[in-house]
């Protein structure tokens, strides 16, 4: 069976495809697609801490509310073009590969994200000032739609037989370091610079950092080969067209098939970015903790996620994607009520519930790029991990900072927000128990066929 058939039946045999792995190729795949996730979401975590700083100064208001919230809508917006990113990067991924696609996906974040660290501000052109960050933002969107296909198609179609879970759960990980140094990045210049820097000219650099970051990413995937299952598949469309070039066959699979997919990927998104990212400016605005504070316990879940996503990866490779995912799942349910509650205890009780956070966003983002790659075969993989992912982030992820801020702000009960992640968590379980016992032990067949 050729690997361009992945995911259409329960069990099959290794092929040559998974015979073929060079293991130093293998580590460069996971480097490059890892990092670049890593860089990505730097980008956009970086927005989301310095939001408090850059509120007033492209979005001035009376009310310091309605300026987060504006920053925040600015930052949703990217998400909301990524689905667009992935209908376009996603098939051109599929069809020229994923080296030269993820070259251009990270030279235009990367560009981007350095543009803002320039941007004029409002005191200067006016109107023009939040114009420019929206096109910005718009840049960032698009091209992050195609970053975590292309990445995770890399990373998972490179893994040695067997080590699906644990490589692709590095993909997931870097994204998670990315909040991370983002908020490190903020964390330091917080306390490096007087509030008055801060809000003067501390922000731009923590912008500027991007470019660095994206031409050492550049470099290292200008040395990574496509994977074996692509190569099989060209070698395959040129036997038969003698072209090279087929339209990815995503639509063939069925609307409910995409939908229990879509469903299961909620809950990584909402509770990622309610925990990682929008915590710091809600805790600031709900509870009147310091810049510093906010931004350190977001770290720590950033922390706890990235350290355990590997070990829960690995640990999907020896008994399956879903109860994991389903375990996870339950903990982001019943947890999310009590997390909120602690929080309200102040920077201790805070520190206990962004550890749970950071332990459950593990659970749940480890197994999660292989789930999702297994779910789709090598000639539609990265459009359908990138349109998968990108909806669900648009929708559940890239909203969260705002709706929770935004609940809050209008019940006047800051564990309100804590509906928002149990309501994610519930249509991810609803995912889960909607998948077929034929594709639960997919782990166990998807690229080895």
């Amino acid at each position: 069976m050729s690997v361009d058939d992945v995911g259409s039946a329960p069990i099959q045999s290794a092929t040559a495809a998974t015979q073929i792995i060079d293991i130093k190729a293998s580590r460069r795949a996971l480097v490059a697609g890892s990092l670049g996730n890593l860089v990505e979401w730097y980008e956009f975590a970086i927005y989301a801490y310095m939001a408090p700083i850059i509120a007033p100064i492209f979005f001035p208001s009376v009310s310091s509310t309605a300026s987060v919230l504006s920053t925040f809508l600015v930052f949703a917006l990217a998400f909301f073009l990524r689905p667009l990113g992935a209908a376009v990067f996603g098939p051109l991924t599929d069809r020229w590969g994923r080296r030269p696609v993820l070259l251009l996906i990270i030279t235009m974040m990367a560009l981007a994200t350095a543009a803002i660290g320039v941007l004029p501000t409002h005191a200067a052109v006016g109107a023009l000032a939040p114009i420019l960050l929206t096109l910005c933002r718009v840049v960032q969107g698009i091209s992050a739609g195609g970053e975590m296909g292309g990445a995770v198609s890399l990373m998972v179609e490179s893994a040695p037989p067997g080590k699906r879970g644990a490589y692709g759960a590095w993909s997931f990980t870097g994204t998670t370091l990315g909040y991370v140094l983002g908020g490190g990045v903020a964390t330091v210049l917080s306390l490096a610079l007087s509030p008055e820097a801060l809000a003067s000219w501390g922000w731009r650099v923590a912008f500027l950092l991007a470019l660095p970051m994206g031409i050492v990413v550049v470099y290292i995937r200008l040395k990574v080969d496509e994977t074996p299952h692509f190569k099989e598949l060209v070698a395959e469309r040129e036997t038969t067209s003698g072209t090279g070039v087929r339209t990815p066959a995503l639509v063939r699979r069925p609307l409910g098939y995409l939908l229990a997919t879509a469903a299961v990927v909620v809950v990584y998104n909402a509770i990622g970015n309610t925990f990682m990212v929008g915590m710091p400016t809600f805790l600031s605005k709900s509870y009147q903790m310091t810049f510093t504070q906010s931004s350190v316990l977001a770290l720590v879940t950033g922390l706890v996620g990235g350290a355990t996503m590997p070990l829960f990866g690995a640990l999907s490779d020896r008994i399956g994607r879903r109860p994991i995912l389903l375990a996870g799942t339950i903990g982001v349910v019943v947890l999310s009520y009590p997390m909120y509650m602690l929080i309200g205890l102040g920077f201790g009780g805070g520190l206990l519930a962004l550890f749970v956070a950071g332990v459950l966003i593990g659970v749940v983002g480890g197994p999660m790029p292989a789930f999702m790659s297994e779910r789709f075969r090598t000639r539609n993989r990265a459009a359908g991990v990138s349109l998968t992912y990108a909806l669900t982030v648009a929708i559940f992820g890239g909203t969260a900072p705002y709706a929770i801020t935004a609940i809050a702000d209008a019940t006047g009960d800051p564990l309100s927000a804590a509906y928002y992640t149990l309501g994610c968590g519930l249509i991810s379980l609803v995912g889960l128990l909607a998948i077929s016992r034929a594709h639960r032990d997919q782990h166990r067949t998807a690229l080895e066929d």
